[in-house]
């Protein structure tokens, strides 16, 4: 259950017909445009819609040509968290619609240049991963961009101390449960195409079992 001032973080990647091919296990994140309108809708006539914030993955072209508009049609903003590597390519949000997000009022994230486990990786290519990342959407979009999202949702003490040596305020993670206003490590709940209509209830209320939080947040905590 969530404590007064927590709040839940959705986590999305891609809607839609994808439009690259999908890294392995990649597909299990995608949803159809239907399945993300009713779940979008689920969140902006929920009681607790100001308890609830929207993030997205990787970049994808869908980000702009649906979940942009869609959101702003009921209301809502995300975070999108970019991947700096794939920007232009096929399938993959170009310079100009990231552009575009911001001026819709969407806010701008890190999620490093190429698609790699920071936990897997030496110190050198962490920060380029961070570093270069950022300095390449601030050039874009023109704004500070504070916020990191963890590869895969994998992290240790060391990334999380390199991510705070790069000058970001805030990493997230897919540990799942609710985040407490005011933290540097913010868990986030990924939804699924097999997510569904009673666990997303459970989630925008705050109602993860806590044996599941649990067990994400040791999980990711000591990877090696």
């Amino acid at each position: 259950m969530a404590r007064e001032g927590e709040y839940r973080i959705i986590n999305f990647h891609g809607i839609g017909e994808p439009r690259r091919e999908l890294e392995p296990g990649e597909a299990d994140y995608w949803l159809s445009r239907d399945r993300f309108l009713t779940i979008i809708d689920s969140i902006a006539s929920h009681p607790q819609r100001e308890r609830v914030s929207i993030t997205f993955d990787d970049g994808n072209a869908s980000d702009l040509l649906i979940a942009a508009p869609e959101l702003r049609r009921r209301g809502l903003r995300a975070e999108f968290f970019i991947l700096t590597g794939r920007i232009g390519h096929p399938g993959s949000l170009a310079s100009d619609d990231i552009e575009a997000l911001t001026a819709m009022g969407m806010r701008i994230g890190s999620h490093g240049v190429d698609h790699k486990d920071w936990t897997k990786i030496p110190t050198p290519a962490l920060r380029h991963e961070l570093e270069a990342s950022r300095t390449r959407l601030q050039e874009i979009c023109g704004v500070d961009v504070q916020s990191a999202s963890l590869p895969f949702g994998w992290y240790n003490s060391a990334v999380l101390l390199e991510i705070r040596r790069a000058g970001y305020i805030a990493a997230y993670s897919s540990s799942g449960g609710n985040a407490a206003p005011g933290s540097f490590l913010k868990p986030r709940t990924s939804i699924r195409f097999d997510t569904t209509d009673a666990t997303l209830a459970r989630i925008l209320t705050g109602q993860m079992p806590i044996w599941r939080s649990v067990r994400s947040e040791v999980r990711a905590r000591f990877r090696i």
